[in-house]
């Protein structure tokens, strides 16, 4: 049994959760945009359909996600097959395949603070820009995206914070192969098997501060737009 508290394993699971982090959050900044704006301009059946299916991670037990995605990304599946015959490798048990649940199981955390953001913004700045003669992306990106600053550090502390504490859902579709899938919260668990309970603790304390720092970071905005989603209206 390894003494020091961090081992190499340790470290490197740790780079590459917080790599895993930052890149489900980044990509789901991006592609949560649109979709939140959207939901936030109108209450109608089909907005309600997409709400409930974007909330699914919030009680669906990881493991059945996971269990639906491994599904879904095995070689005979159409995912699959479709994946293969573009010469892409299957994205079960990879990191690019970490990158994909973890985004899906991640994505009410940046959806609905982006959406309340937007919601409480309202589309009378843009209807007044328009007036004014701007462009829709003007508009966004000089008035829409500046007052909705707020909520984007919300989604994206909630996001990457997030990420960081999967688990059963990487474990099903990564697997726990070192330097590959193996995230600080599956080593913590080969640390508890293996009854190295010193390395478990100094893997769980590092996420433990981490996460308490997060939640501080989050309810430490005062803005409206900047409270955490769960709180909003």
């Amino acid at each position: 049994m390894n003494n020091t508290l961090l081992s190499p394993q340790d470290i490197t699971a740790l780079w590459l959760t917080f790599k895993l982090a930052t890149v489900v959050t980044l990509a789901l900044l991006i592609l949560s945009t649109p979709l939140a704006l959207w939901l936030s301009r109108g209450e109608d059946r089909l907005r309600a359909v997409i709400q409930a299916t974007v909330a699914l991670p919030l009680v669906l037990p990881p493991t059945v996600l996971g269990f639906y995605l491994l599904i879904a990304f095995s070689p005979d599946s159409v995912a699959g097959q479709t994946l293969s015959a573009l010469g892409i490798p299957s994205l079960a048990f990879s990191f690019p395949g970490l990158v994909v649940a973890s985004m899906i199981y991640s994505l009410p955390f940046v959806v609905q603070p982006l959406t309340n953001a937007f919601r409480n913004i309202g589309q009378r700045p843009a209807e007044v820009a328009a007036t004014l003669g701007a462009t829709p992306w003007t508009t966004f990106r000089l008035i829409t995206l500046p007052l909705a600053k707020p909520g984007y550090i919300t989604a994206a502390v909630l996001g990457f914070a997030h990420t960081v504490g999967e688990f059963g859902v990487v474990l099903m579709i990564g697997g726990n192969i070192s330097g590959e899938t193996q995230v600080a919260s599956v080593q913590i668990y080969d640390h508890v098997e293996a009854l190295a309970y010193p390395q478990a603790h100094a893997l769980s304390l590092i996420l433990l501060v981490f996460s308490f720092a997060v939640l501080s970071l989050v309810y430490g905005h005062r803005t409206t737009g900047g409270r955490p989603w769960l709180n909003q209206g």
